[in-house]
């Protein structure tokens, strides 16, 4: 674990080296597979804008597989079922603990499942929203509302969950926001420029978090 933890260090330190981000494949059933444009294009922009040197390609990565180790950020997305075996349960925790970021975001229908799961994860922690004064929601662009609201589907507000372990961010859940909608390319979901460019902008952030803390 102290090797797998080095690693993490080194890859979240070395900014100007070249970096790779995940998606993760769970079971379950639910479309983790969703939004397949959608990391290829946060990662271009990134690249593009706040001068991140990420793979051009995002890997897939497994929860229980030990190549999740070498991923600083990995992203969960989907509309239905999330199941976690305890071999995924205790994988993802070592991981988060080891330096890790684990973001889910419901692309609307998760809530009701992935929520189960994260307390399987953290079974004496609970999700908290996070403020909007949060450093995630500062730089290198602000939203002082905190999490943007991309899609609409039943007039909820947007909002950003977290699990901390000693101050530190591992676990992002975001919700009602679709996020990963809005990375897709335009003609995906017919989205205007303001719109793709506010989800891009708050991916952004998220990835400047990830390698500057």
């Amino acid at each position: 674990m102290k090797v797998f933890k080095i690693i993490l260090l080194v890859l979240i330190s070395n900014y100007s080296f070249s970096q790779e981000i995940a998606l993760l494949k769970y079971s379950g059933g639910g479309d983790w597979y969703v939004n397949p444009t959608s990391l290829p294009n946060l990662i271009k922009y990134c690249n593009q804008n706040i001068n991140t040197k990420i793979k051009p390609k995002n890997a897939i990565v497994t929860p229980s597989s030990s190549e999740i180790f070498s991923y600083p950020y990995v992203h969960a997305t989907g509309h239905g079922n999330v199941v976690f075996s305890p071999s995924d349960v205790e994988n993802l925790r070592n991981y988060m603990t080891s330096g890790g970021f684990l973001h889910i975001d419901d692309n609307y229908g998760m809530n009701e499942y992935i929520r189960k799961e994260i307390t399987k994860l953290f079974p004496n922690s609970e999700l908290v929203e996070i403020p909007a004064n949060h450093p995630i929601f500062q730089k290198p662009y602000p939203f002082p509302a905190g999490i943007p609201k991309i899609h609409e589907h039943d007039g909820k507000r947007p909002q950003a969950f977290g699990i901390f372990i000693d101050n530190r961010l591992v676990l992002l859940y975001t919700f009602e926001t679709d996020l990963g909608d809005g990375w897709d390319d335009a003609d995906v979901h017919n989205d205007p420029f303001e719109v793709r460019e506010k989800a891009l902008k708050m991916g952004a952030n998220i990835l400047n978090y990830i390698f500057n803390n």
